[in-house]
């Protein structure tokens, strides 16, 4: 499976904001490699072996997993409005989705120098 299966399969309802989602990883990540990784797409910096950026669509929720800790640190006044877990910013109602935010924590990671993801 590839990320356009993958976005193929996801429900009507939440289809368009993926959509969204994915153009906006492909655009703000240039260079990155998209995969599947745990069953969701992934973006791996060129050289690196661990994802940086992933998103799915879950049961409840679409998913945004910021996987750079430094990134995390840096923005944690605009996340902690959000519904975050560790690593893990959930959106239920794909209507809602922070485009504005995820925007610059891409274009975050995408400047960042390598690091460690958690």
């Amino acid at each position: 499976m590839d990320a356009a299966a993958y976005l193929a399969a996801v429900p009507d309802a939440r289809r368009e904001a993926c959509t969204l989602l994915r153009e906006l990883c492909l655009t703000e990540l240039a260079g990155f490699e998209e995969v599947i990784a745990y069953g969701m797409p992934a973006y791996v910096r060129p050289g690196a072996e661990a994802a940086e950026i992933a998103w799915a669509n879950q049961k409840q929720y679409i998913s945004f997993y910021l996987l750079r800790t430094d990134i995390r640190d840096a923005f944690a006044d605009r996340l902690a409005p959000h519904d975050m877990g560790k690593a893990c910013l959930r959106f239920r109602n794909p209507a809602n989705v922070d485009f504005p935010l995820l925007r610059d924590l891409l274009q975050a990671t995408a400047s960042a120098a390598p690091g460690r993801t958690c």
